[in-house]
């Protein structure tokens, strides 16, 4: 269906508009000749899927440690939840590309701050769910594990953080999906040289506008794999796992 209507857009706007518009057969044969090893920006398109990757990965790990880190002091600390439990939800409010003048002011141009960035917008919906699963866990359970002689430790690591658990993954995986878009926004603002929102900023500069969508397509097939294929996956085998949903007959 998508492609069907694709491919009527692009006739239709080339009739109204007369300018060649990619259709999908088009995109596809730009994407093999990229993929054979056609340079896109002075880089192969392999090298762009890399570099994106890597700083996506590195934005998201940064927010996955104080979403969590955050969430649980939060969600165990009452002191700590007065003072500092509004900031993640004061992080949502704000637009992924408003952290912008503040990446560039603090990191100047180049992949710092695109991490930034990425760790900025990926951080609230982290702690967020984080701090709800943790308070979330029935407290029979952690009353019954105070009485069979738990620690702290144990209490974190054996009841508290599997009852939080499909919770986590719900948040890593928002988390990751928009870290996402807004690593491919990053790259067309802040300079970084390579990855795949810089390449579509370039490929626009040049009018060479199969090369864009051949971009395009390739962020949605890397964002659908991880974000659907893997933590999608994941998070319905940790929700049925700890009994949150029962599996279907």
């Amino acid at each position: 269906m998508l492609l069907a209507v694709w491919q009527i857009a692009a006739i239709a706007i080339a009739a109204v508009r007369d300018v060649p518009f990619p259709t999908p057969l088009a995109t596809l044969q730009r994407l093999c000749a990229l993929a054979a090893g056609r340079p896109l920006g002075g880089h192969p398109l392999a090298a762009h899927i890399l570099h994106s990757l890597g700083r996506w990965l590195a934005g998201v790990g940064i927010a996955a440690c104080c979403g969590i880190a955050h969430g649980v002091l939060a969600a165990r600390y009452a002191a700590f939840a007065a003072l500092f439990a509004p900031l993640p939800r004061l992080f949502l409010l704000v637009p992924g590309l408003a952290w912008i003048p503040v990446a560039i002011l603090v990191f100047g141009i180049g992949p710092a701050a695109t991490i930034f960035m990425i760790a900025a917008a990926a951080f609230a919906p982290v702690a967020v769910s984080v701090m709800a699963g943790i308070r979330g866990v029935d407290q029979g359970y952690v009353r019954a594990a105070r009485m069979l002689g738990a620690g702290p430790g144990a209490l974190f690591f054996r009841v508290l953080l599997p009852g939080a658990l499909p919770h986590v993954i719900s948040g890593l995986r928002i988390g990751c999906g928009t870290g996402w878009r807004v690593l491919v926004a990053a790259e067309m603002v802040v300079g970084t040289g390579t990855g795949l929102g810089y390449s579509i900023i370039q490929a626009r500069w040049s009018l060479d506008y199969l090369s864009a969508f051949a971009c395009i397509a390739v962020i949605c097939a890397v964002g659908f794999f991880v974000e659907g294929g893997l933590l999608g996956r994941l998070e319905t085998a940790t929700v049925l796992r700890w009994g949150v949903a029962r599996e279907k007959p």
